[in-house]
């Protein structure tokens, strides 16, 4: 599990004329670290962000939105044509430039790369998770995205667990991934919770990789200097009691 920020990034319409009444500014940071949210948001906000901060909470960098598949986004933009429906079976005809729209026009609100003649080279639209605000006269933009393990919450478990597994893999890089719970004695594995087994390590070890914590080659890990940092930084959070007990 991770935690979570949203900041404010832009203001998609006229933030002059019509100004957000939250005073929003950009650069604002909205956090969730599993625990609690941290930071000040707007309520208009509130239904849109905090759902999406949950589904990345679960599923980090790997969360991508179903609309990033769609091919729609890198068609140009098209004018009704009938005489046209005997080749593409509804009657369009393509329009081979990209609207330049005024400043604070509703087509402004679209993602960037869509639409776009020639098109976009790279796949960019529904890529980033983002909402607006749904006062679309000032029209807040807000990115979200992962920046950390969670340690807080009921993620408190599986993230020692996480520390944990750099620990035994910081002495062996290189070491099979199939192999790390081998590195455990049975008391570890099962008079902790949660109980290890190879399904359980596979899923942490991925989370680990998608913070760069360790580096995965081939099938083997390798603890990464920003991994043997973190484990730093966690060893030197605990207890006497706490470090002896988990052997960190």
């Amino acid at each position: 599990m991770f935690k979570v920020k949203a900041t404010v990034i832009d203001f998609l319409g006229d933030e002059e004329k019509y100004p957000c009444h939250f005073q929003h500014k950009i650069g604002d940071e909205f956090i969730w670290d599993g625990e609690k949210f941290i930071g000040r948001i707007c309520p208009s906000l509130t239904p849109l962000l905090i759902p999406k901060m949950n589904e990345l909470w679960a599923a980090g960098p790997r969360w991508i939105d179903s609309m990033y598949y769609v091919p729609f986004w890198y068609a140009p933009v098209s004018v009704k044509d009938p005489s046209l429906k005997k080749y593409d079976g509804l009657g369009f005809r393509n329009v081979l430039t990209t609207y330049d729209e005024p400043k604070y026009h509703m087509a402004n609100l679209v993602a960037p790369n869509a639409f776009k003649w020639p098109p976009h080279p790279e796949r960019t639209v529904s890529k980033d998770m983002t909402v607006i605000c749904p006062d679309i006269r000032t029209a807040a933009l807000l990115k979200l995205e992962v920046f950390d393990l969670s340690d807080k919450g009921y993620d408190v478990p599986y993230f020692r667990r996480e520390m944990s597994i750099l620990k035994k893999v910081l002495p062996k890089p290189g070491i099979k991934v199939d192999e790390i719970l081998n590195e455990f004695s049975r008391e570890e594995i099962e008079g902790i919770y949660p109980a290890l087994s190879q399904i359980i390590v596979q899923a942490l070890v991925e989370e680990l990789e998608l913070m760069s914590y360790l580096e995965i080659k081939n099938g083997k890990a390798t603890v990464t200097k920003k991994g043997e940092a973190k484990l730093a930084n966690f060893k030197a959070s605990l207890s006497a009691e706490e470090i002896e007990a988990l052997r960190v």
